[in-house]
Order: C-alpha cells, then structure tokens, then sequence
C-alpha cells in the first residue's frame, strides 16, 4: 500500500465537501445573501476563525459533510440580505449550487483521466470506440481463500498474475480474469508453477492445483472452493484524445443510471426484508476508507476514479427530497411556495432535525455495516 497515494485521497475526499459547500458560498454571495459560518465537517467545533469579512471559518469533529451557514435561513426571516427574503430563484440557485460543484468535479477528474489512463469499473463501461488506446491490461488477485493453492504461495490481494507453467513446461499467459477460470481447471489436480507479480517484485512459486473431485465437493457446501483458490479481477487502463471530455459526460450518464439503479434495488430489498441485499448497495466513510486503502495498489488512476465517483454521488444524493440535504430543503421550499403558505421557523427546524437525525443513524447504521465486511 502506498501512504501518499492513501493520503491523497482522503485529502482529496474532504476536498469535495469543500467544493460542495464553495458552491453554495459563492452562489449565496453572488446573490447579496449574508454568510455566518463556512464549516468542514459537523459540529462540534474542533477550530475556528473569524475572517476580515465577517464570517466564521471553522473545521469539525464529524466527518459526515460540511455545511455553509447563511443569515437569516428560515423562510420566516426577512431581513435585508437573509435567505428567507431572497427570490425563489435565488434560493433555488444557492441550493443547486453544491450539485453543480461536484458535477464539475467529477466532469473534470472524468475528462483527466480519460486523457492519462481511465481505469474500467463496470462492464460495458461508456466508450468511443474510434478513440480508445489500451495501456494496461492486468489480471489481479481479487481475494484469496484459506488453506488453498494460493495460500501456499502467499498470494495476496492485488498481486498482478502473470502466467502459469504446466508439469509438461508449458507456459500459457494470463490474458483476463475471465480465462483464468477454464484456465486452471484444466490443469485440475496438477503441479504448477505460477509467476505474478508482489509489491513490484516478479515471484514465481509452485504449488499443486485441487482436484475436480474436492472442487466439485466444496460447491455443496457453504465455502466452495477453486482450484487455485482466489478471486481475479480485471484492471484496464485507456486512454483518449479528442474524445476525452465526451466520455466523461458519457461515464456521468452511465454511472449515475447505475447510482439510480443501486438506490432502487436498495429500497425495493428494504420492503421486502432483505436487508442484507440493501446493505451491499451503500457504503459509509469506514467503506470509503477501505476502498481507498485497496485502491493504492493500483495507483493514482484509481483513487483519482473513486474520487470522481464519490463527487458524482454526492451531486445525486444532494438533489434527492432527503430533508437534511440540499434536495429536502428545495423539495420544502418548492411545496410551500406551491401551497403559497410561508413554513414557520419551528416547523422548518422539525423536518431538517428530523432529517438529519435520522441521516446520522443511517450513516451509524452503514458504518457498522463496513466494519463488519472489512
């Protein structure tokens, strides 16, 4: 694992709740709207400071987003410069303007990474097929079962397979993780010599692959098992010119049809009682970190791509009706306005209270979710 690369992205994951919150700053300021407080992170308050213009800067303990804090926020308040009197379309603004930041991010990481090497996260990923240059091409080590072939040769995750050489000395390369399966079955109870690659160092290791018969037998039971023992995955890298910033707003179309996707199965399998499947489709800070972690050995192409990723999640989860973020509180601010009956500031406490408390048990909830997968 590398730390600089571990430390870049953490760094870089705090930086998109900056710009998030930068949005709303520049927008609230851009339309005469006062700003109290600027804040990373929520309270309580680790430091703080006040700026020559007024405003609090302040950093804090809870690392579940940041807030701007502009005067006058409740609908009921009509001071000159506050929030509640400004137009709807001020309002509307000032509100979007978080999603548009972290749109531009990830539409910028996107369009970057297209141009150095963009990593394939899914299958059928969007590409301009006339533009695309392959320059990387990696069968990894996905996970590694216990007491298995792998095991034995202290195969660990993210090791990159090479080849394998047969009793007979004949050496095949491995190509993409989804060969390798056939791959080793065919050499099923056989001695083999495996070269892959630890920690930039080339190895190359024997051991003698299970046979069908174990194999066959293990998928009975609730730990099946391979014949070498691990999980591959596939890691490719392309590279484009012209297209590049056509296929970061081709990546945000997909990826964000398969964030909607996600959400809905999560939902559908909440009602039906399979939580577990629910689970699986969200991920917290502890998940964040882990998929940080792993991703440095793959290098900064990847952790660039997560980055870009988790911007573009932040811009759908905030314009979603969840009253404690920005589409909840413009969902509110619409519905009154449609209803021409101003909320109460008692009432507008309620709903975004309500909303953040059961926001704060969600992400307690996900939390305990990665701990328990990590």
């Amino acid at each position: 694992m590398s730390l600089g690369l571990l430390i870049l992205g953490l760094f870089l994951f705090v930086m998109l709740v900056v710009v998030h919150e930068f949005g709303h700053f520049i927008a609230a300021k851009r339309n005469g709207v006062g700003i109290e407080e600027f804040g990373i992170f929520f309270p309580p308050k680790i430091w703080s400071r006040k700026t020559k213009n007024g405003w609090i800067f302040s950093i804090n303990l809870l690392p579940l987003g940041g807030f701007v804090r502009l005067k006058g926020e409740h609908d009921a308040d009509k001071r000159a410069g506050s929030f509640g009197a400004a137009t709807l379309k001020t309002k509307v603004k000032i509100m979007l303007a978080g999603v548009g930041m972290n749109l531009l991010a990830a539409f910028i990481l996107l369009t970057i990474l297209a141009w150095v090497g963009l990593p394939q996260l899914v299958n059928n990923q969007y590409s301009i097929k006339s533009d695309v240059h392959s320059i990387k091409n990696e069968t990894l080590v996905g996970s590694v079962e216990n007491n298995s072939p792998a095991t034995s040769m202290g195969l660990q995750k993210g090791d990159v397979l090479i080849s394998i050489t047969a009793k007979d000395g004949k050496t095949t390369k491995i190509t993409s993780s989804s060969a390798l399966p056939a791959l080793t079955k065919s050499l099923a109870g056989q001695p083999i010599q495996l070269q892959f690659i630890h920690s930039k160092h080339l190895e190359t290791k024997s051991a003698t692959l299970l046979t069908e018969a174990v194999v066959a037998a293990s998928d009975k039971s609730s730990a099946p098992k391979g014949y070498l023992g691990i999980s591959p995955s596939q890691y490719d890298l392309q590279r484009y010119s012209w297209s590049a910033p056509i296929v970061a707003i081709g990546l945000i179309v997909q990826f964000t049809t398969l964030t909607f996707h996600g959400l809905g199965t999560a939902v559908a399998s909440l009602f039906t009682g399979h939580t577990s499947k629910a689970a699986a489709q969200v991920t917290g800070p502890v998940g964040i970190f882990e998929i940080l972690k792993g991703g440095t050995l793959l290098g900064y192409q990847f952790i660039l791509m997560i980055i870009a990723v988790i911007s573009l999640s932040l811009a759908i989860m905030n314009v979603l009706p969840i009253p404690a973020l920005d589409g909840g509180k413009l969902f509110v601010t619409l519905i009154s306005r449609a209803l021409n009956k101003q909320i109460s500031e008692k009432a507008e406490n309620i709903i975004y209270g309500t909303g953040f408390a059961i926001l704060l048990v969600l992400i307690i909830l996900i939390t305990i979710v990665d701990v328990n997968r990590t």
